[in-house]
Formats: C-alpha cells, sequence, structure tokens
C-alpha cells in the first residue's frame, strides 16, 4: 500500500492526510501536479460582503471588502529635472567594495501570515491545499531556492492546541472576545494546521516561523513548540517568544508599566520551561525581542542583558515595524491620516532610510553577537494599510526599495504582512469563499516585489547588497550593485517618478567591466512596469503579469521579455572588456540589470535555475448547486429559452434542477472522495472531493 494508518489520520508519500475515504485511481504520466482548491466546503467568508468592486465603481459608495477596494489616487506630479536630473552615470567596481551587506539569502523577501487566515490563505487541511499559493510560492522559490513564511501575529499570542475542533475545522475564532485595536479574536486550533503547513513544504521549499503563545507567562502553553518541531522538524526554522511586547501596557494585556525588564524576566521564564520539557527537543529556536519601535527601542531590551543570557535559546533577534498606521479609519482609534497626503512620502528612498535608521545599531549590534536580525513583520501601514497606496504600483516600487535597502543594512530577513479580506496591503489574497467557485485569486504590489527581490538576489546565498547612492543620491533615483560570490553580477535602478510622457524616463550609464570572461559588449535588462503610481492591477514583470483583481491562478502569465542592451567597449579584442551600458529606466518602473553571462543563472558552475514548478488546477471540490451554461449560449441568449423544460429544486436531496453535461449528471458523482496522482519531482500531490471529466 501506498499509505499506512496514523491514528485517525494517514501518511501518503511523506503527506499527512486527514481521515477521509480513499479510493486509489490509476497511476497518471508525469505531468505538472494538482491540487484542489478554488471552493473550500464549510468555510465562511470574513466578511458578510461581496467584495465584488470593480476598478470603475464610484469609490466614494464602494461598501466590499478592503481588499478588493477599487479607489485610484491621484499619482504625485513628475518631480522635474531640476529635483530628478534624469541622465547620469554610476561607476561600478567588479569586487565587493567596503560598505556592502553581510552575505543574504535569495529568500530574504518572505511572508508573515496572520494565523487567523490561514484556512483561507494556506488550506482547509493537510489535505486540501490552496493551489495559487503553491504556485506562488513556486515562482519564488525557482529564483530564490526557498521561501521563509511566518504564520503568528496577534493572534498567535492567545491560540490554543485542541485535539479537535467543534466543526472540524483546523481552527475556530472567538469573536466575542475580540482584542487589540485590529479586533483580534482568540483562536483555537489541531495538529492539522501544522501537518498542512508539512505537506505545503512537501511540495515547495517553505521553512516556517511559529509563536509561542505569550498571553500567560505563568503557564506557558509549549504545545505549537512540541507539535512543531515533531511535525514539522527541520521545516520549522524559528518560534516568536512575544509579539510587540511594548505595545501589550497599551493593549491591556499587561499592566501599564510593563518594561523591558518585565518582557526580559518573563523570557526567562519561557526559557526555563523549554529546557525542563522532554518534547522540545531543540531549545535553540527563539526569536526576540520582536519589538514595533513604540515606547521602547530595542537597545532597551540589548541594555537587560538579553543577548547575552539567553544566547544558546536565541537562533535570531527581531524586531517589527510599519512606517505609519492607518487604525484610525479601520478602527476609530490612533490619528486620523489622508492618504492621498501620504501617497508622495511612499515615492521616494528616503522612505526605507528613515524607517530603518534606528535600527541600524542594532543590526550592527546583533553581528557583533554573532545573531542575525529580522524584520519579522512589516507592510507599508499597520491596521491594513491605505486604499489607493498599499495596492497600487507605487507599493511594489516601495518594497523593492525597502527590502534592498534592509539587506544593505544588515537585516537577513524581512517579512511581508498577510492578513484577510480586511485589509489593502496583501501581497495575495484569495476570493471570499462564497466566491471562489468562479473567482481567482488577486495579487497585489507586495508580491511582486517579493518576484523582483528574489530575482535580484537570487539563490546562490552569497549575495551582497550594496546601496550605490545614485544619482548623488537622488531619493527618486536609487540604484543596488549585487555581488554574487564576490564579483558583481546585477544592478536595480528605481524609477519613482509617474510620467507617461518620456519626461522623466532615466537614462543611466553604467561604467564597468563588462564581459566576465567572454561574454561581449551587452547586458540584459528586465523591467516592472504599470503606467502609474496610482495603478491597481496588470503590472507586468518582464512582461508577464497576474493580471487584475480575482484574475490569478498563481502562475504568470504571458510571454516573459528580457531586452538586450549594447555597450560601448573599449577594447572589442578583449575578453573582459572596459565599458558603457546606457540603460533605458522608464517613469514608473524597476530595471533589473544582468551582467554577466551567468547572471540569471545559479551562481555556482553556472547551472541555469530550475523552472517554476506549475500546480494546474484540474477540478473543483463544490459537488452542488454547480450548474455551468455554454458561455456562447448565454451570449446569445435570452435567458428563457428551455427553462420550460425543466422542473425541479436546487437543494440537496430534491428534484435537481441542474442540468447534466455530457452525459455525466450532477448527482452522479457526488461524494466521491479520490486521491488524485499528479507528480512534480516525484511527491504526490492531491486529495480531492471531486474528479470532474
Amino acid at each position: 500500500m501506498l499509505y499506512k494508518t496514523l491514528g485517525s489520520s494517514y501518511t501518503f508519500l511523506g503527506l499527512h492526510l486527514a481521515p477521509l475515504l480513499l479510493t486509489i485511481l490509476p497511476p497518471q504520466p508525469l505531468v505538472s501536479a494538482f491540487v484542489t482548491v478554488y471552493y473550500q466546503e464549510g468555510q465562511r467568508p470574513l466578511s458578510t460582503s461581496t467584495g465584488t468592486g470593480t476598478a470603475d465603481a464610484a469609490a466614494a459608495s464602494y461598501t466590499g471588502s478592503a481588499a478588493y477596494n477599487p479607489l485610484m489616487l491621484q499619482a504625485p506630479p513628475p518631480p522635474g529635472p531640476s529635483a530628478m536630473p534624469n541622465a547620469f552615470t554610476i561607476a561600478l567596481q567588479s569586487t565587493v567594495p567596503p560598505g556592502a551587506s553581510i552575505p543574504q539569502t535569495g529568500g530574504f523577501f518572505g511572508f508573515s501570515i496572520e494565523m487567523s487566515v490561514v484556512n483561507q490563505v494556506l488550506g482547509t487541511n493537510g489535505s486540501i491545499i490552496q493551489v495559487p499559493f503553491l504556485n506562488l510560492m513556486s515562482n519564488i522559490q525557482s529564483r530564490a531556492g526557498r521561501i521563509y513564511i511566518r504564520v503568528g501575529g496577534n493572534t498567535q499570542e492567545t491560540a490554543v492546541l485542541v485535539d479537535r475542533t467543534s466543526d472540524g475545522r483546523i481552527l475556530e475564532k472567538d469573536l466575542s472576545n475580540v482584542t487589540n485595536p485590529t479586533s483580534t479574536p482568540p483562536l483555537i486550533y489541531t495538529k492539522e494546521l501544522l501537518y498542512m503547513l508539512h505537506n505545503i513544504s512537501s511540495l515547495v521549499n517553505v521553512r516556517w516561523y511559529l509563536g509561542v503563545p505569550f498571553n500567560d507567562s505563568a503557564n506557558f502553553r509549549l504545545g505549537i513548540a512540541e507539535q512543531g518541531q515533531a511535525i514539522l522538524g527541520d521545516f520549522l526554522v524559528g518560534l516568536q517568544a512575544g509579539n510587540e511586547p511594548d505595545l501589550y501596557g497599551d493593549h491591556g494585556h499587561r499592566p501599564p508599566t510593563y518594561g523591558p525588564y518585565d518582557y526580559f524576566g518573563e523570557f526567562g521564564v519561557l526559557v526555563n520551561a523549554m529546557n525542563n520539557d522532554g518534547n522540545i527537543p531543540n531549545r535553540g529556536l527563539l526569536i526576540g525581542p520582536s519589538v514595533s519601535t513604540g515606547k521602547w527601542t530595542p537597545e532597551q531590551i540589548w541594555d537587560t542583558g538579553f543577548v547575552d543570557a539567553y544566547s544558546s535559546s536565541l537562533a535570531y533577534l527581531s524586531v517589527e515595524h510599519y512606517p505609519t498606521d492607518n487604525c484610525y479609519a479601520q478602527y476609530g482609534t490612533g490619528t486620523p491620516r489622508d492618504a492621498q497626503s501620504l501617497f508622495p512620502t511612499y515615492l521616494t528612498h528616503t522612505s526605507a532610510q528613515t524607517i530603518l535608521a534606528p535600527y541600524l545599531n542594532s543590526t550592527t549590534y546583533a553581528q557583533s553577537k554573532s545573531k542575525r536580525m529580522l524584520m519579522f513583520e512589516t507592510n507599508t501601514a499597520s491596521c491594513g494599510g491605505f486604499a489607493g497606496i498599499s495596492d497600487a504600483f507605487g507599493a511594489a516600487l516601495w518594497g523593492v526599495d525597502y527590502a534592498l535597502q534592509m539587506a544593505h543594512s544588515n537585516f537577513s530577513g524581512a517579512l511581508f504582512h498577510v492578513g484577510g479580506q480586511n485589509v489593502y496591503y496583501n501581497p495575495f489574497t484569495p476570493p471570499p469563499t462564497n466566491q471562489s467557485t468562479f473567482r481567482k485569486w488577486t495579487i497585489g504590489p507586495i508580491y511582486y516585489a517579493a518576484l523582483v527581490t528574489a530575482e535580484a538576489l537570487g539563490p546562490s546565498n552569497t549575495t551582497q547588497i550594496l546601496d550605490l547612492q545614485a544619482n548623488n543620491n537622488n531619493v527618486y533615483t536609487p540604484a543596488y550593485a549585487i555581488y554574487e560570490g564576490g564579483t558583481l553580477k546585477r544592478v536595480v535602478v528605481v524609477n519613482f517618478a509617474s510620467d507617461l510622457s518620456g519626461g522623466s524616463d532615466l537614462e543611466v550609464s553604467l561604467s564597468l567591466v563588462l564581459g566576465g570572461g567572454g561574454g561581449g559588449g551587452t547586458v540584459q535588462v528586465k523591467y516592472l512596469r504599470a503606467d502609474s503610481v496610482a495603478q491597481k492591477g496588470n503590472f507586468t514583470w518582464g512582461g508577464q503579469t497576474f493580471g487584475a483583481t480575482f484574475a490569478s491562478d498563481g502562475r504568470l502569465e504571458g510571454v516573459e521579455s528580457i531586452q538586450s542592451v549594447s555597450c560601448s567597449t573599449s577594447d572589442s579584442q578583449s575578453q573582459s572588456q572596459s565599458g558603457v551600458c546606457t540603460i533605458k529606466v522608464p517613469a514608473p518602473s524597476i530595471a533589473l540589470i544582468f551582467l554577466t553571462p551567468d547572471a540569471q543563472t545559479e551562481g555556482k558552475g553556472g547551472v541555469p535555475r530550475a523552472p517554476a514548478g506549475t500546480f494546474a488546477t484540474s477540478l473543483v471540490t463544490r459537488t452542488r448547486n454547480t450548474a455551468t451554461v455554454d458561455p456562447g449560449v448565454l451570449a446569445t441568449s435570452n435567458g428563457h429559452t428551455g427553462m420550460d423544460r425543466v422542473v425541479g429544486s436546487t437543494s440537496e436531496g430534491r428534484v435537481s434542477g441542474a442540468l447534466g453535461r455530457a452525459g455525466v449528471g450532477v448527482g452522479g458523482v457526488g461524494g466521491v472522495v479520490a486521491l488524485g496522482m499528479g507528480v512534480l519531482g516525484g511527491v504526490v500531490l492531491g486529495l480531492y472531493t471531486k474528479i470532474m471529466d
């Protein structure tokens, strides 16, 4: 047999399967993998609104989910030539100069997923995983080698591991006891959530951060540490201890006097509890202090002796930071903020520099203690971000600049937050569950930023990043040099201006050594583009796109376009020629410039990067009330023809009111459970509740 009994569940070729009736199908050819996705039976939407707004709707009257808000802001006017000279030269060094970052991994740009929404973003359980999510992670894996994802946030703090939930789901929320400005509900969850994470990692190279609940330091609940290590094994790389403890007093989770030394003491209680727990073999996975730099600074934690006292328990040091908040508009707390006024502040290099200035001392301190520093949660603005900023193309430009500035500033990773339907800043958002049979996912600008960053850094884990302070450190035209294995490989140039006239396009002359041993006097350029920084959806990365709202299954659409640019050279006979390459960078856009023949390969030995694995959706799970109409008939029909020949009900157990298709009755497939086999790299993928012909 291909599976074995494991209590009341099953394991199948390394994948944990929920206790369902299994029917083994005949082996299939080695083709792209497939998993059920769009309709998750029994899952209720986060919002009662339909979220069906479109770009041509009146924004003022929009009442749907925030994730699909059609509001478009006015793009800031172009800076003009005096504020942004559009022709300049960058002199590049072929070897790593002083000021470059520590070596970085390709998986630098990761994601933080709020624990309360994993059953919408990741999957229903260990057997039914969201295909678009797998595709999105596969895109990054093919460029960066691996992806780091944190499951946690405010909802991890009160989460309780239970044997089962009342409705059989992997988690339940107590919406009657919400806390925090973001209305955080207490959670209960089962081990099936952890099996789901393990099965995802069996398909794409995702490594996980989890969090130990910190709401009751007198009785730490260590189930997530015990079961996390038992189920995830090496896929678990860290356990957060306290989420934004500097806000505990303000949020009513601790006395108002709660301070850095109080956190220091509670962290020690957790360390002792874990050291005394025989079910936690690896006691060196903790992450802290994860301050938001509100009332506390990281230095106040370092001054307690935190790192020295708990060094053997600490896998990473961490902070969390958002440049501003939109809590007043979302929850009625804090300061009112005007998105249109704030929009220009996201469209300069000053934003990234300002965010990171308070942490430069801490990243240096972390290196002195042989620790890595993580930006454990971030995005455009806390409390969900801003409509028209967080979901517009300008956020993609901002995200790339911010991520590369973090890498340059010696952070070792950054996790951009993912919430539910009620936020604007999501990198990716599944459709509301009640629309998941006919709508696809919405891919936000922050995911495009993740894709660009992954391709810029590559999978070698030897990249070093240097802020070039280009164009006399002009705030509208930041640029970065990327060194791989000690050699210059790529350059990133950002043009924050929004100007379709061409008057703000950049002409950037790169002065460098060409060829790298026979490459010739050319470089390759790939662009992230849109018509405006205010544009929503249909951005392109190398000519490919995830489309507009509700349009994506996680795979890039279109033919990839990479431009070849000829360079002037001083010695046409030389294998390694000095010269100048002039690169056009339209307004607005990002240009990723590959300087050597192997710059688009893995780096070690020039091995080409593996193509992205494709997880094609080949079936659905909803088996009732799924009447279909031929689009060609519908286009020429008045909607009445044939209805006089149909009598029945759409309710289960009644006379069917749905017509059969191609001779197959709807009732003929209800209740079938099957194990579909689609193979990617030798791993069997799917467990489905229905097989469609």
